[in-house]
């Protein structure tokens, strides 16, 4: 890679042309599959943009609302991520139009999960996501009889039963702060893409402030992390508010006053801690803003508010193109999902390969590493020729694609 501007006759970065972009990124899905759930009338949708090697990754999302447009957007948007990670995995996305507190949801998740039964048994390697915890997605599998939930995956490996062991080994692994491995690597993935925008940037880490919407898996572990990382985390957001302190948060204090459903019990938080509106977010003064809280977080309306010097998207499609355009053409960067938010994705893959054990500090690094030069280049484009960081991502993410198809996936 180097600094000049990519195009369709690169040479360096190969047959990179129209035909890619059409097949590829802009195409409609592979697959679309539409479910009813007979017992409470949910809908639920798997949308399988591309496959590569006959599988494709992405998690399975519930809430209230979800579409199959929100679900083929994702899809997109994991297959784009696996792409520019280089792993050998097409992209795809489950999603359920129910309330995941409802006590009925656990029942539809498991009917959903019987329905997709063919494609989770040789095509789909699903995961965590909105509404739906990795446990709870693990106690479905057990039931189906598929024992994990990256089951179509292992099944093709020459060694199922060493590499399951290999997988729940690493999903298992606790770190030195006594946190599962495969919880937070998601999370110190968005922390390294920060940190990576510091770095490209010349900010110093201990001068650097973020905001963070979202205290979940990813918000909260990216919080974590850059809080470890000297980095000032100026503001936390959750469905109650957001919680504002201009000299720096104690992040690890607030993140144990979360309740089950990740809100942070607001009669516990210190009294210097400002306590403002959940939309004050958007518009406090902070380097980087880390949205890591719902899809289309930063729209057209709303856009204008943004104070941050960078965004880094946590969540998926946390930016809509309106608004990302908007952010762009007033000099703020956008580093997109399809990277900042991989971590947990490619972390997965390079566990299913071997590439990576139970030693955390090999998986921390490795992370670190990708991450960090991913960013590099995408601001190196930014700051040298004004190339948004999405328009970069997705020409790494066709090279790679365009590499991969045809190959066989080899898993030890």
């Amino acid at each position: 890679m180097h600094s000049g501007r990519w195009d369709s006759t690169d040479e360096a970065q190969g047959p990179i042309g129209q035909e890619v972009v059409t097949n590829f990124l802009d195409a409609s899905p592979a697959h679309e599959v539409t479910w009813t759930d007979p017992v409470t009338g949910a809908s639920g949708y798997l949308v399988v943009h591309t496959l590569v090697g006959g599988l494709a990754t992405g998690g399975t999302r519930m809430r209230p609302g979800c579409t199959i447009s929100e679900v083929g957007d994702l899809a997109r948007g994991m297959a784009t991520k696996t792409s520019v990670f280089g792993l050998p995995v097409g992209g795809a996305k489950g999603g359920i139009d129910f309330d995941p507190r409802d006590p009925r949801a656990v029942g539809v998740l498991e009917r959903f999960c019987s329905a997709m039964l063919p494609w989770l048994d040789g095509h789909w390697v699903t995961a965590e996501d909105l509404g739906v915890a990795q446990s709870r997605i693990d106690e479905v599998f057990a039931t189906l009889g598929l024992g994990q939930s990256y089951h179509a995956a292992i099944s093709r490996s020459a060694t199922p039963e060493e590499t399951l062991h290999r997988v729940r080994d690493g999903l298992g692994t606790l770190t030195d702060d006594g946190l599962e491995l495969g919880e937070i690597i998601g999370g110190y993935g968005v922390a390294e893409a920060c940190l990576g925008v510091a770095d490209s940037l010349g900010w110093a880490q201990g001068e650097t402030s973020v905001s963070i919407q979202g205290v979940g898996t990813m918000g909260g572990g990216a919080a974590w992390y850059l809080h470890e990382a000297g980095v000032r985390v100026v503001a936390m957001g959750d469905a109650a508010g957001t919680l504002y302190c201009p000299q720096g948060l104690d992040v690890p204090a607030l993140l144990d006053l979360r309740d089950a459903f990740g809100e942070i019990d607001r009669t516990k938080v210190p009294g210097d801690v400002q306590q403002l509106p959940r939309e004050a977010i958007l518009s406090l003064p902070a380097d980087i803003f880390v949205p890591a809280a719902i899809s289309y977080a930063i729209r057209e309306e709303n856009a204008s508010e943004i104070a941050a010097r960078v965004v880094v998207e946590a969540a998926n499609s946390a930016t809509t193109p309106e608004a990302e355009a908007m952010l762009t053409s007033s000099g703020i960067p956008v580093i997109p999902d399809f990277v900042a938010n991989a971590g947990a994705a490619a972390w997965a893959w390079w566990l299913l390969q071997g590439q990576v054990g139970s030693d955390p500090q090999d998986s921390f690094t490795r992370l670190k590493t990708e991450m960090r030069s991913k960013v590099a280049v995408m601001l190196g484009e930014w700051k040298g020729m004004g190339i948004a960081p999405r328009e970069t991502g997705r020409v790494i993410a066709m090279a790679n694609h365009a590499q991969l198809e045809g190959v066989e996936i080899f898993i030890p």
